[in-house]
Parts: C-alpha cells; structure tokens; sequence
C-alpha cells in the first residue's frame, strides 16, 4: 500500500507564508518567495523534458538555487543526484554515466569542470529562473511535446505556473548520493521521502525544534548532512542559514547577527572555531558534531567553554543521524541511543548479538535505511540484510543502551569529514610507472581528525619521491584524497595469510 504526502515545500508555504526559510549573507527568502522561485525552477526543468523518476545530477556550490532545484525535482517527480564539487572530471563522469543522468545542471564557477565532463545534456542554473517558457491561449506549451502544461500544473492568480495536488510517494526516491565504497568506485546510495521525513522526525525528537530555529549550515549540500538539513527545516517549518563552505568569519558574522540556534559541524570544523577564539552566541542552544569521531581533548575544550555539543553517529545509508548523545559531557565518548524510528543492534561475526561491552558490527534498522545502492545489486545484498543495515562499523552497547562506535569501517580514513577509502587511493596509485605496490592508512591528526598517509614500494629500477607521486595524485583524486605523508618500504607487512597489516603500516609514520 502506498504512502503519500503533499508537497512540504508547498505545505510549508501555505503555513507559513512570511517566515523565513533560507537566510544567504544579507539575503532572505520567505516560504512564500522560496515556493514561487520552486515553481519557476520545476516550469523550466520540465521544459527541458524532465519527467518522473528521471534523474537530475547537480553540479554547484551552496547556493538559493541548489536550494530550489532540491524542492524543484521533488515537485516534478525527479530524482536529484547531487555531485560533489571537489571530485576530477573523471570522477565526476563516471558517476554521471553510472546514474544515468538525463540533465547537469552547473554554474558560471563550475562550468569548466562540467565542460571537462564532456556533458551532453548540461544547463546553466541561472537559465532556470527566468520568466517561464509559456505562451498561452493555444500557443506552444510547456513541454515540446505539448501544447498546454503537464495536469498538475495550472495558472496562478498572475498566470504564472502552478503545480497543484502535487503528492510526493513516500518510498518513490527523491535523491541519490554517492558515497565511497570498498571497492574504489562509489556507490549512488537511494534515498527515499520515507528516509528523510522519519529522519527528521527523529532528530526533532532526540534534539528538540522550536519555531524560531535557525540552522547554520556550512555543510555541502552534496552530503546527505547538509541536504538533510534542507529537508528538515523546510519539515520544520523553521530557517535555514546557508552559507557556502566553512568560512569562519562568516560563520563569526553570523553568530553575531543572525541569531544561530543550531550548527551542524564535523570535529575539524569545531576545532579550528575554538583554535581561533570563535566567540558563540548565547542564543546556540546546540552543536550537532558528526561525520568523524570527536576526540577526547576537544570534547574536553567544548566542555570547558560551555558548548552545547552533541555527538552524533551516522552514514549515508541511513540518511544521516543515526543516534545522538545530548548533551555530551553526560558520556563523553558515547554517540547516545538510536534515534526514534531506528534501531541498534551489536552482531557478532557469526551473527548472534553481542553482550553489552562487547565488541560487534554497528547493525541499524528503521525507516532511515537507504532503499539500496543504485545499479548495485550485489553490494545492496552485501550491506542490506532482512531490512537490516550491515555497517561495517564497529562499536558496542552499555548497559544504558548508549553506542559507543570504536572504528568507522575497517580501513575507512575520515579527514576533515570526508570519507576516504584506502583501495581508491592504491589503485590510482598504483597505476604510476615507478610503484609497484602500495598502502594507504590514516594517521591521527589535531585539525583534519585524519591525514592520508601512504607507504610505497617501488619497482626495480625506478625512481620516485613523494612530490611526483603527490602530483600524479592530483590529476586523479580529489584534494583531500592525497597523502599528506610517504614512507618507501622495500616490503609491505603482511600477515600469514599475506593480508596487508594496515596497523603495522600506519607504525611505519611514528
């Protein structure tokens, strides 16, 4: 049996016309100004032959019209794909093969790197908010096939545009984000209205809402955290403050003169807040920290300034939050209990569950579960199980019921809050004329939570250092995949059954 709702943008705005949804610098937007931009966005996207379940990848910066494009899609019934702007154009194209994707949409800035992708089928964002393509009374209609808009769509009081009745199936997908994988290759994780919304309503449930919140978010909005923060508050009925990228005096500024109620932050973002003497606001009622584990001194620091910290745990393919401690300094270390509507298990390796204190694999279930990996069957089965999500992570539950996570993923590498996984950067590496083997580990650092470090062996005969690997890295990977250390081993470690011991690896930089 299906689920629907309507359209939250649109219930929003009718709710809630005059208050402020998005705040950009000096810059608000109202529900009621936000929706119209929406409708104009979802006029011209269907104008270009987005239908129903296509796929619309997004390749831009934080931004209002990343923002409408988000509620845009849903609208129309499309699926977003946001890419991350960091990525080489290789990446990026493969991801957008992968997908399947039936339009790019880029912006001035990132128009060379959507150039680079040798796109088919690409339009500048600014083109989707001029005045929309209608000519009425019998002229040429929205969509090339047609000579009067889509049913849903019907003339506002001013003749402009409407999508009407518009209601969104809750387990349709409204988004697929990529996240790294095992493998090398990400994975395009499927999320669905159902994820997001009891996502949501999770999190209000374990941290509160109040009708005058307002979210800073300086989070990407191509990870599921930062575009969970827009579905929230549009759920909310509450503001977002978006701001592009971590910028700490803008983030300062906005402390100071836009009444901040919550932040989302990954540890290194924190860090750096409290290394430059940040000064927060008395209306910051809390700190969602996730996306790495928080380290003992700087739970310490945030204590020590009164900081309203609460850790968190979660992944992608559970549409984020996970479980929550609030506030932290009741358990410092512990990331709480699952959120309402998700559930926590500990699984030994054989299967059976784990006493309390003992360590297993992290298993969640709930209606935040991903629907599955896109075009990945086999990895799906892997990780999904009877509506169970197998993590990989490892951790434990006390006798509070508390998770307490000991490793995020067997060789996954968390710096600055970005997932990096070890087989990505190896094979690119290995790849290079002069290596002949090679291993990647994460070593603990004070700003970045992690660096990539990596221990190289050369082939016979050649010669390498660590500035030319560096820069044959840099025309592969993203930035913050490149190793910021080297060490040249005749050998890799390697146990009896000549599996790389990635711990004894990571000995080699001390």
């Amino acid at each position: 049996m299906s689920e629907t709702s309507p359209s939250w943008l649109t219930s929003a705005a009718r709710a809630n016309p005059q208050t402020s949804a998005l705040i950009i610098g000096d810059q608000t937007w109202t529900y009621a100004e936000l929706h119209t931009l929406t409708q104009q966005c979802a006029a011209h996207l269907y104008a270009r032959g987005i239908r129903s379940g296509d796929r619309v990848a997004v390749l831009l910066p934080n931004s209002w019209e990343y923002v409408a494009l988000i509620h845009a899609t849903a609208l129309l019934g499309a699926i977003l794909v946001p890419l991350n702007i960091r990525l080489t154009p290789a990446e990026i194209s493969w991801q957008l093969t992968h997908v399947r994707a039936s339009l790019l949409i880029y912006a001035s800035d990132t128009a060379p790197l959507a150039d680079a992708c040798g796109i088919e089928n690409g339009a500048i964002v600014s083109d989707l908010f001029s005045p929309p393509p209608y000519v009425w009374g019998g002229g040429q209609g929205v969509g090339s096939d047609s000579s009067s808009p889509p049913r849903q769509m019907e003339r506002g009081p001013g003749g402009e545009l409407e999508l009407r009745g518009v209601r969104l199936d809750l387990h349709s997908p409204t988004a697929i984000v990529f996240t790294s994988g095992t493998s090398g290759q990400p994975k395009g994780v499927v999320l669905t209205y159902a994820n997001f919304l009891y996502s949501a309503l999770g999190s209000a449930n374990r941290l509160g809402t109040i009708p005058g919140d307002r979210w800073l978010c300086c989070l990407p909005l191509y990870h599921v955290g930062g575009l969970s923060i827009i579905q929230r508050c549009c759920l909310y009925g509450t503001t977002v403050i978006l701001q592009n990228g971590f910028d700490m005096a803008q983030i300062q500024h906005a402390f100071r003169s836009q009444a901040v109620t919550l932040i989302s932050l990954v540890p290194t973002m924190l860090y750096r807040l409290i290394e430059n003497g940040i000064q927060f606001p008395p209306t910051l009622r809390l700190i969602l920290l996730g996306g790495a584990a928080a380290s003992p001194d700087l739970l310490e620091k945030s204590q020590a300034l009164g900081l309203p910290v609460a850790t968190t745990y979660g992944l992608t393919e559970a549409c984020s939050q996970v479980a929550t401690l609030f506030p932290a300094e009741t358990k410092p270390g512990s990331v709480g209990r699952p959120l309402m509507f998700s559930s926590v298990e500990i699984l030994r390796d054989d299967g059976t569950p784990a006493k309390i204190g003992e360590y297993g694999e992290v298993v969640v279930s709930g209606k935040m579960v991903m629907a599955g990996y896109d075009e990945n069957p086999t990895a799906t089965v892997e990780i999904l199980r009877d509506g169970r999500l197998y993590t990989g992570d490892i951790g434990y539950l006390d006798a509070d019921g508390d998770l307490w996570v000991v490793q995020r993923r067997t060789d996954l590498i968390v710096s600055g809050g970005e997932n990096v996984y070890p087989v990505e950067i190896e094979n690119t590496l290995r790849q290079h004329p002069a290596v002949a083997d090679c291993c990647a580990v994460g070593l603990p650092d004070a700003e970045w939570g992690q660096i990539v470090a990596m221990a190289v062996v050369l082939k016979g005969g050649f010669e390498a250092d660590p500035a030319a690997l560096t820069a044959f890295c840099r025309q592969h990977l993203a930035g913050y995949k490149i190793p910021r250390r080297w060490v040249f081993v005749e050998r890799l470690p390697q146990n009896a059954t000549g599996k790389i011991q990635r711990r004894t690896v990571a000995e080699l930089f001390d």
